[in-house]
């Protein structure tokens, strides 16, 4: 399948099930999620691998139905319950080739009815790679301060996650940066209207949206001492 654009179906599929969340209605519409959710989307990956060669090599865009960039369907009910056994989004999260060893930096497309957006950055890093980012930030704060505030990506991202409510231990409580060394996650989000994914344009939006994001990339992962 050849990714042209996102349709419609998809989010009907995805509102559809958040009202049937069971296996037996699951089991009995799956083919329509393979052909209006899961083919869709990762022919959309397929289509975006090239692009996110061009933004960063060590970035991987990976089709496998099951192992790869698209999160799985199936909800780990330990945590959830068994009422709610699947995600009624979708999930496509393009890991920097080392984050299978340690937390690293990626990149994220969400697809939910009400609630699109894209994100780029690091959610809930360990605490060894949180500090790091934050002492990256005291050591060079110039450079922070040029990848957060830079206009292209200012316009489209906007910082989001959580933050302590006080001065992370061992860091100068009257630090210039201090919102941001208070910061739990690094997380760049930009949010989606539902219209916005269905055009042909999405594709493009998209790689001018995480190209956006390359200064900010690249300063978490030369914090992380992984390369970019």
């Amino acid at each position: 399948m050849e990714f042209q654009n996102f349709e419609p179906a998809l989010f009907q599929f995805l509102k559809r099930l958040s009202r049937n969340n069971n296996r037996p209605w699951f089991l009995e519409h799956k083919s329509r999620y393979e052909n209006e959710v899961l083919e869709p989307s990762l022919a959309f990956i397929r289509a975006f691998r090239p692009r996110l060669k061009k933004i960063s090599e060590y970035f991987t865009a990976v089709d496998r139905r099951v192992g790869g960039s698209l999160m799985r369907v199936y909800r780990d009910t330990r945590f959830w319950g068994k009422e709610e056994p699947y995600k009624t989004n979708v999930g496509i999260q393009f890991r920097h080739e080392f984050g299978k060893d340690i937390h690293a930096p990626g990149f994220y497309v969400h697809l939910e009815p009400g609630m699109c957006f894209l994100a780029a950055g690091l959610w809930r890093p360990d605490s060894p790679s949180l500090r790091r980012i934050r002492e990256a930030i005291v050591e060079n704060p110039r450079r922070w301060r040029r990848a957060r505030d830079d206009k292209n990506f200012q316009r489209r991202f906007a910082l989001d996650g959580g933050s302590l409510k006080k001065c992370p231990l061992g860091f100068p409580a009257d630090h210039p940066s201090i919102e941001d060394l208070r910061r739990t996650d690094f997380i760049a989000v930009a949010d989606l209207s539902e219209k916005e994914t269905l055009q042909k344009t999405f594709i493009d939006n998209v790689d001018r949206a995480f190209t956006a994001a390359k200064p900010f990339m690249h300063f978490l992962c030369d914090a992380l001492k992984i390369p970019f």
